[in-house]
């Protein structure tokens, strides 16, 4: 399923809070609409969440009525400042930002703007797509006939722009024919596993059996699963990966069981400058934790602690599937290779 429609002047997303129950398309005009649609997860997925805020920024330079180039090229900034706010921990978010800011730089009037900003915003959608294909492409080696994989969150289309990132892998397997099943997590507070993945494998065919969070040590201790492949928001150069809450205890479950634990993300999330210490964790409303489709399942007054992202150390990951290649430990010594590569272009058949 993809998530994301653009005919060259009107972009449209699905609106991921209604899945499954329906398909409801809403647009994105402008900055405030794709900051709005990322802050409250009508959008959500790390590169998915890039391509809408580089064409919401896009967009937005053709309402911006400039004095001058350099006024013009000063507003644009400043939403782009903005729109970087709207989930801080996924690493996309400001990496396509900042293209777009780039791109716009060598342009010398206000229409070079608008149209470099939609060029790049393109590009950046084009290259999430064929980046996506080949992370399929490369992690599908890991997975063998027969297997069982685990995985935690949506890593699928709908968190990119076709393909997936840790489905990508699994939906190759099964097309070349082997024997694949999944076993998804619920992934609380948001359910993202249980509507979202769950509703994308059920349409492709795909065996997929749905579990709570909470029974991921029961059926890794019934030897249940062969591996987990999940996806990432944010992977440090020494290893460290940051991705959706829950998944820190997987790693260490998966540990303890000799269970292989892969993260599969495009470059694009690949910090390589920030410290682990550095990274801010959203913290999001207490409403998503106190409430299922506003109804109440938790008493007025209670303490609530809602992060939307752990961290899983290094030691805890098996292998890092970029599209660059699978980079094993020592993590930062193939990191620091892997980024001297040039990126899957936009332009790339692949």
């Amino acid at each position: 399923m993809r998530p994301i429609s653009w005919d060259g002047a009107t972009l449209n997303v699905i609106d991921q809070r209604m899945l499954p129950a329906k398909v409801t398309w809403i647009p994105i005009s402008g900055w405030k609409d794709a900051f709005s649609a990322i802050r409250e997860m009508k959008v959500r997925g790390a590169p998915l969440i890039g391509v809408v805020a580089a064409f919401g920024l896009a967009l937005e330079t053709k309402r911006i009525k400039g004095s001058s180039i350099n006024a013009t090229k000063e507003e644009v900034r400043k939403i782009a400042s903005i729109l970087e706010t709207a989930r801080p921990t996924a690493v996309n978010l400001k990496w396509a930002v900042d293209r777009v800011m780039q791109a716009i730089q060598s342009e010398d009037s206000a229409d070079g703007v608008r149209n470099r900003a939609i060029k790049e915003a393109e590009w950046i959608m084009q290259y999430e797509e064929n980046t996506a294909k080949r992370l399929g492409e490369i992690g599908e080696k890991l997975i063998h006939d027969g297997d069982v994989v685990l995985t935690h969150c949506n890593a699928g289309s709908l968190a990119t722009v076709e393909y997936g990132t840790a489905l990508s892998p699994i939906r190759l397997a099964v097309k070349k024919g082997k024997q694949v099943r999944v076993i998804a997590t619920e992934t609380r507070p948001a359910l993202q596993g249980a509507r979202l993945t769950a509703f994308e494998l059920m349409k492709d065919g795909i065996d997929t059996t749905l579990i709570s969070d909470t029974m991921v040590g029961y059926v890794m201790s019934k030897g249940m699963v062969d591996l987990v492949m999940l996806g990432a928001d944010r992977v440090l150069r020494q290893g460290y990966v940051i991705n959706k809450i829950g998944t820190y205890q997987i790693a260490v479950l998966a540990k303890r069981h000799l269970i292989p634990f892969y993260a599969v993300f495009p470059w694009s999330s690949v910090d390589m400058l920030t410290e682990v210490g550095d990274v801010v964790i959203e913290q999001r409303s207490p409403r998503e934790v106190e409430m299922i489709r506003g109804r109440r399942i938790a008493p007025k007054g209670i303490k609530i602690f809602n992060p939307a992202f752990d961290v899983t150390e290094p030691e805890l990951v098996t292998a890092l599937v970029t599209d660059r290649g699978i980079v094993y430990p020592p993590f930062e010594k193939g990191l620091e290779e892997a980024d001297k590569k040039q990126y899957v272009s936009a332009d790339m058949h692949i």
